[in-house]
């Protein structure tokens, strides 16, 4: 008795102290929800990009396994070009942008045109991600690299997935450089 006495002092407090119920949230169309799962995205990557100093720019590790990646800029590149495509494929549009080849346009040569290709990629995928509905998320539409069909959905995962497999890339990069990814860094 003493005991189960003991244990509900210990623990009215604590259920006094219990948050409210949660106010109901207004539903959100799939669009809305990859739009907020994509958020961090250029939030991390646009970051990452713009710490990498521009004399380091087209900088590649060479050493050991490394061998033959894509440098720095081409990562940003091809990233920013998968964007511009994937986008393009949700809408059901053609690119708005000149997507090069896997290392994205080789006549963006400055680090100022590379950052501004990457943030219009960005900024294109938001409008794109705008435009998926409950009702278009799992239709069939083509694939935008040509063969097969893909859906809405599946393309917008892909450019958050993606983003992210190069942006653990390009911290590699960043860190091996010397440079601690603003994402990583303590406040």
């Amino acid at each position: 008795m003493k005991k189960t006495f003991l244990a509900l002092l210990l623990v009215l407090p604590l259920a006094a102290q219990a948050p409210a119920p949660a106010a109901p949230v207004a539903e959100l169309t799939v669009g809305a929800a990859m739009d907020g799962t994509y958020q961090w995205v250029p939030m991390q990557f646009i970051g990452a990009a713009e710490a990498m100093p521009a004399e380091k720019f087209d900088w590649a590790p060479t050493q050991g396994e490394f061998k033959g990646v894509k440098t720095f800029a081409q990562q940003v590149r091809h990233v920013a070009s998968a964007n511009f495509m994937f986008a393009a494929g949700i809408l059901g549009e053609k690119p708005p942008v000149d997507l090069g080849g896997e290392n994205g346009p080789e006549a963006l040569k400055t680090k100022a045109e590379v950052i501004k290709y990457l943030k219009d990629s960005f900024t294109f995928a938001h409008r794109a991600f705008g435009g998926i509905t409950d009702a278009n998320a799992t239709a069939s539409i083509p694939a935008p690299w040509g063969k097969g069909s893909t859906t809405r959905l599946y393309l917008a995962s892909l450019t958050v997935a993606h983003a992210f497999d190069h942006y653990g890339q390009m911290a590699v990069y960043l860190r091996m450089n010397g440079i601690i990814p603003p994402a990583s860094r303590k406040p």
